[in-house]
């Protein structure tokens, strides 16, 4: 078992409960989902942009990424609607986790000039969204096999109703947030 999942259901769901003065253990927010994503505007000209970002991806998550298409045509951006702009993958279970202890423990500290992360990144509705400038925080990543940096986004999706209890849960799991002055 995962050493963050233990720490979550050992640690994190009492602290949780008691913060909140929840009375049952299913009120307590957990994390349903991570989501991660590239958007690629330059995989209309280059088809080697898309599988850069596939394999990219692909090494970081542990798991086979799906293309995303355009909804609707855009004139001023040359987009089409059903043309192939990015790649995404979900995960859940125990690559989520996973994917989250490196992402906590070995990515974030990784980035050049860090003094954390900001702790207003939250939708109003519980889910916390984290770009990333460059994929070489992930060691999985050889700085020689890339043709460009691309940026990814990270969507951590919770069950949390609000962002306050959101942003507990992922201090508790140790989320490096910057303090605001």
């Amino acid at each position: 078992m995962n050493i963050l999942r233990e720490k979550y259901q050992k640690e994190i769901i009492p602290a949780l409960m008691k913060a909140f003065d929840f009375k049952n253990v299913m009120r307590a927010p957990r994390i349903e989902k991570v989501v991660l994503n590239i958007g690629l505007g330059e995989a209309m000209d280059n088809a080697k942009a898309l599988e850069a970002a596939v394999s990219d991806l692909t090494k970081i998550t542990g798991q086979k990424p799906i293309m995303t298409k355009a909804r609707k045509s855009i004139a001023n951006f040359k987009l089409r609607e059903g043309r192939i702009i990015g790649t995404k993958v979900t995960l859940r279970g125990a690559r989520m986790w996973f994917f989250l202890d490196r992402l906590i423990n070995i990515a974030l500290p990784r980035v050049r000039d860090f003094r954390g992360i900001s702790p207003d990144a939250f939708d109003g509705r519980g889910n916390y969204t984290l770009g990333l400038r460059d994929q070489l925080v992930f060691p999985e990543i050889e700085y020689d096999k890339i043709d460009k940096l691309r940026g990814l986004e990270v969507t951590i999706v919770t069950t949390a109703r609000t962002d306050d209890h959101a942003r507990l849960l992922l201090q508790l799991l140790g989320m490096p947030f910057r303090k605001e002055a």
